[in-house]
């Protein structure tokens, strides 16, 4: 299970964690008394979160997950509309400053994983959804309940609901508000794989670290290429593509890993 160490960095006065264990980044959405409800700080705190996990060299994939055992995240915490979106100007305001942080999370360049237990809805969906991978216990429930608060959940949002389970089951989710569990997400696409809550976070890590220990080059080349199949062909970076594949083939990396399996030994990559 998830310890919160006591050595964790803290940001938006603790409800943002940022650990590190084994290579692995962990950042954990610490506010379980709201059900890990997403504040504009809490997203604030996410963006120095990530960007530091980023910039460290030790760090090769990153978790994300939630304190506590009844959510991931529940969404945005409506306490705050009255004061930050009670209205379009002042939700347009909310929007740009929590625009950064999903767009880091978006084009993050290292692997990213959701673990997710609990609600999953809303704002947490947005965060699930901007992950690479999502794994899920058996006891998760996820929603978008944008209707019955009369507000749009946005243009990001939607697009990324409709890639992973199409526009049709994204119309029913939107329009109903509806509560999806843990074995109808897994079989609309929602979510990658789903597991017994007490197996949840160690087979998180497990598969966190099989990606650590693989090169990271090569992960990158696959996060990139898979990013410009995703886009329009007109809008697609091909030169990327080529540069990254390069990049790949002249690494100390990839002789490593030849050698590696030549002399029938676990491989260790260094990211260059």
């Amino acid at each position: 299970m998830l310890d919160i160490s006591k050595s964790a960095v803290s940001h938006a006065d603790g409800k943002i964690l940022q650990s590190v264990s084994d290579g692995v980044g962990i950042i954990t959405f610490n506010n379980p008394d709201k059900r890990n409800a997403m504040s504009l700080e809490m997203w604030e705190g996410l963006g120095h979160a990530l960007a530091s996990l980023r910039d460290d060299p030790d760090v090769r994939v990153v978790i994300l997950v939630g304190a506590g055992n009844k959510a991931f995240v529940s969404g945005a915490d409506i306490s705050q509309f009255e004061k930050t979106r009670h209205n379009a100007a002042a939700s347009e305001e909310y929007s740009k400053r929590s625009e950064a942080q999903r767009a880091l999370l978006a084009n993050y360049p290292k692997p990213t994983i959701a673990c997710i237990r609990g609600f999953c809805l809303g704002g947490g969906m947005q965060v699930a959804m901007l992950s690479d991978i999502r794994i899920a216990s058996d006891n998760s429930r996820f929603g978008i309940p944008a209707a019955r608060l009369g507000i749009a959940y946005g243009y990001d949002g939607l697009r990324h609901l409709v890639s992973l389970v199409g526009p049709s089951w994204a119309r029913l989710i939107m329009y109903t508000g509806m509560r999806i569990e843990a074995a109808e997400a897994l079989r609309i696409g929602l979510v990658d794989r789903v597991l017994p809550d007490a197996e949840l976070w160690d087979a998180t890590m497990e598969i966190a670290r099989t990606i650590s220990g693989n090169a990271p080059l090569a992960i990158r080349a696959a996060k990139i290429t898979i990013a410009e199949v995703l886009k329009d062909e007109s809008n697609r970076d091909m030169e990327a593509i080529k540069a990254i594949g390069r990049a790949c083939m002249d690494s100390e990396d990839f002789r490593e890993g030849r050698t590696a399996f030549m002399e029938k030994r676990k491989p260790h990559f260094k990211g260059k």
